[in-house]
């Protein structure tokens, strides 16, 4: 049965032209590759708006707000990588960099803006 329906489809795809077939196997991959990338990025999108939370009181003050983790000694501007990683339970804000210092935390090395 399976060795009938390999010869069935064979024979079918022998009358399109190869060229025609590399295209449309072409343009699928295409398609299936941009719907997954899309797929990814809104969920990667919706993590990173949910992920970086700053503590209301300091979300209304002027000055530029930095996170740390309280087992940590560096301190992180709120969209960097390290500062989105801290867990909420662990994160200590501050509402200056110079706050931060007199703490004894240091700015973080990988974070661009400080």
């Amino acid at each position: 049965m399976i060795p009938d329906l390999r010869e069935k489809c064979k024979a079918r795809l022998g009358r399109i032209p190869r060229d025609v077939l590399i295209v449309v196997v072409l343009a699928l991959v295409a398609f299936a590759s941009f719907g997954l990338g899309y797929l990814t990025g809104e969920g990667a999108a919706a993590q990173r708006a949910v992920g970086i939370g700053i503590a209301p009181d300091i979300a209304t003050s002027s000055a530029r707000a930095v996170v740390a983790s309280r087992n940590g000694a560096t301190y992180y501007l709120p969209w960097c990588a390290g500062g989105a990683r801290i867990r909420a339970a662990n994160q200590r804000w501050f509402r200056t960099e110079s706050e931060a210092r007199a703490r004894g935390y240091a700015p973080a090395r990988n974070c661009d803006g400080l």
